[in-house]
């Protein structure tokens, strides 16, 4: 049974790693220059570097689309396509389409029918209109719930207070551009260090601690994308791994699926 997810970030990543892990065939789909910034809690780098690795799973970009089938067959990494996705889709003829873009301020196409399940992660999803099965994401206690009819909540609320710090914890780009740095995920940083550039302007740390999230140098961003985020914990700070919440998601995905395909 192929799985095609649509997303390398932190939550597609971790949906990906646990159907891996459960025996299913999984690919993931990505565009050239994705923006993610939670770097090291994603396969993301893979469509950079050609390889990534998450809590023991491999993923690693597929440049032959004609490999797919067997690099699935053979269940040994994770193969992300940066092919367009309705080839993909041509290719593969996936039993499951996942989208988990996370395209909180966007509406997501209709994709019921481009496989035989399709599932929605987030707002702006509707389970029995734009996909077969929707899941909640937002934090909270609806996190991870399978709504089988009707809508996912609407984008409410702020990121989840770490520290006394929530959305003070992150950079959003103020102008469209190449985004350029030298640091690292897992960077200690204070508070107003020049920590990027965009051009000609400067991106500085908003609270002194961990860099958790930072999109990668070379990428071209547009305004107000999310590029930059600060652990306020200089020790115990989550910077790699599986984050709470995605593995929240990624169980609740599961289920679904485990529920639907019998």
């Amino acid at each position: 049974m192929h799985i095609l997810i649509r997303g390398t970030n932190d939550v597609g990543s971790a949906v990906a790693h646990y159907l891996f892990a459960a025996g299913h065939a999984v690919i993931l789909h990505e565009k050239a220059q994705p923006i993610t910034a939670r770097r090291g809690m994603s396969y993301v780098d893979a469509v950079f570097d050609g390889r990534a690795i998450l809590e023991g799973i491999t993923a690693e970009r597929a440049d032959d689309n004609l490999c797919l089938p067997q690099a699935l067959a053979e269940h040994k990494i994770i193969p992300v396509s940066l092919a367009d996705i309705s080839t993909l889709i041509e290719i593969l003829h996936p039993h499951i389409l996942i989208d988990a873009q996370m395209r909180k301020h966007h509406q997501p196409e209709i994709q019921r029918g481009l496989a035989p399940l399709t599932i929605g992660l987030g707002p702006n999803f509707v389970a029995g209109e734009t996909v077969d099965v929707a899941i909640e994401t937002g934090w909270g206690e609806s996190l991870g719930r399978i709504i089988w009819r009707g809508a996912t909540s609407p984008l409410s609320g702020e990121p989840r207070e770490i520290d006394g710090h929530a959305r003070d914890r992150y950079v959003y780009a103020p102008v469209g551009g190449i985004f350029r740095t030298t640091h690292q995920i897992g960077d200690k940083v204070e508070k107003d260090e020049e920590i990027a550039r965009i051009d000609s302007s400067p991106l500085l740390a908003p609270i002194p601690g961990t860099l958790r999230g930072l999109t990668r140098d070379g990428v071209s961003v547009f305004p107000k994308t999310k590029v930059i985020e600060v652990d306020p914990r200089i020790t115990g700070a989550q910077v790699f791994g599986i984050g709470e919440r995605p593995a929240r998601i990624a169980q609740a995905v599961l289920e679904a699926i485990k529920i639907k395909v019998k």
